[in-house]
């Protein structure tokens, strides 16, 4: 597995706060523009640049991907973002709640994608793939970071460990609560020699930022007669945690409506399926895996909510299953969302919303007490070892199965080409 450091564009100590973001696929048009009003340097103005246009606008037109050109070269022009001279990593740690996880800052190419050394778990939608696609091109920057995970490898914790020591280059906390720290590796040349050692890393979050990446590095070897493999738009930038330090939250379910379905023709329908009790406590959607958990809390049920009331729904687990098919969400949508919902395909069906349960159970159940979805599913959290199991086997998860807290802030570091 190769990592490469990178001249990063980056802002000033001073302007850090203001200017990281949360990733561009966590909000939508409305809560980026609430997120970035009065904050002009924030970099939602960059990767959501469609928050500055009217409301009309088409989040693919083109003059999106112009404004958040323009935006990205306004921000280098004010010196509020500069260039490294030199290449470099970086480490950059996140604490939330008291519990801390701590990543490389690297490039990473794009033949290990290719070759599956980067391992995925999840197909892409098509429209997100391009989207991402268009603004790499215009903005000749992956302004985004991928996050990926691998097995725990000593030798690189230690050098993580002592770069720690150093003072940092930017150390904020964000008004989530997440305290984010980064610093620069002094001496980046042992720590690519110490991953070395990593055989593979798996793709946890940035599916779309990966695949999107691929693809316009292919686009521009084939216009390049000249192309080497060494070239800035081979290697796309991501930070690379130890598994042993993320922690999951569940990606809940929220359904428009009931298929055409009555409250008790559904109900009924559930119970031929499964295992269903009223008034149930939700699944505590806001509490993570911990580090090392090989079975999620509430296995083998999920909890429902539907006309003002929860429902728990079990089943016995299938000990035959294989790795996906055994997944909560997976029973959930071959046993309900499938054959009673109708909704066939989760990925591009819009009657079916995904919720990160860093929103916990209260969203679910204002969304189905406002109207906005008929029915909510709270799910319990996979783990970071079913992910791994999966990718190793050339599996995929089905879509919105894991959501990964603390987030990466986009507008940190950029890579530019």
């Amino acid at each position: 597995m190769r990592i490469q450091p990178f001249r990063a564009w980056r802002p000033t100590p001073s302007a850090a706060a203001q200017v990281a973001s949360v990733p561009y696929d966590v909000v939508d048009r409305a809560e980026a523009a609430a997120l970035a009003r009065n904050q002009p340097l924030s970099f939602l103005h960059v990767t959501r640049s469609e928050i500055d246009l009217p409301e009309t606008t088409s989040p693919y037109d083109d003059t999106v991907y112009a404004a958040a050109r323009a935006r990205f070269i306004a921000l280098q022009k004010s010196g509020t973002l500069i260039q490294e001279n030199d290449p470099a990593l970086y480490i950059y740690r996140q604490v939330r709640e008291g519990h801390a996880q701590r990543g490389i800052m690297a490039g990473c190419h794009i033949d290990d994608y290719a070759s599956n050394r980067i391992k995925k778990h999840e197909k892409t939608r098509q429209d997100k793939e391009d989207d991402r696609c268009r603004h790499i091109l215009e903005l000749r920057a992956h302004t985004g970071l991928v996050f990926l995970t691998y097995r725990d490898e000593p030798s690189v914790d230690a050098l993580v460990q002592a770069t720690e020591a150093q003072a940092p280059l930017y150390d904020f906390t964000s008004a989530d609560g997440v305290q984010h720290t980064v610093w620069r590796v002094r001496n980046s040349l042992e720590l690519t020699e110490a991953f070395d050692r990593v055989p593979c890393v798996y793709i946890a979050d940035g599916h779309h930022r990966a695949a999107a990446a691929f693809r316009v590095a292919e686009r521009l070897r084939a216009a390049n007669p000249s192309h080497t493999g060494q070239e800035d738009y081979n290697w796309f930038p991501a930070v690379l945690f130890p598994a042993s330090q993320l922690k999951i939250l569940p990606y809940n379910r929220c359904v428009r409506d009931l298929n055409g379905l009555t409250e008790a023709a559904f109900l009924e329908a559930v119970r031929r399926q499964f295992t269903l009790t009223a008034n149930a406590c939700p699944v505590p959607t806001g509490t993570a895996v911990p580090p090392g958990t090989t079975v999620p809390p509430g296995k083998a049920h999920t909890t429902m909510f539907l006309g003002g009331r929860w429902f728990e729904m079990s089943w016995t687990p299938d000990k035959k299953a294989d790795p996906v098919a055994a997944l909560d969400v997976s029973i959930l949508q071959n046993n309900l969302l499938a054959p009673i919902l109708g909704i066939a395909d989760p990925r591009t069906d819009k009657r079916i919303e995904f919720v990160g349960g860093i929103r916990g159970t209260q969203e679910l159940e204002q969304r189905v007490k406002t109207g906005r979805s008929a029915v909510a599913f709270s799910m319990a959290p996979a783990t970071v070892e079913q992910l791994m199991t999966i990718a190793d086997a050339g599996q995929c998860m089905p879509p919105k199965s894991t959501w990964f807290e603390p987030k990466l802030r986009d507008g940190l570091l950029v890579h530019t080409f």
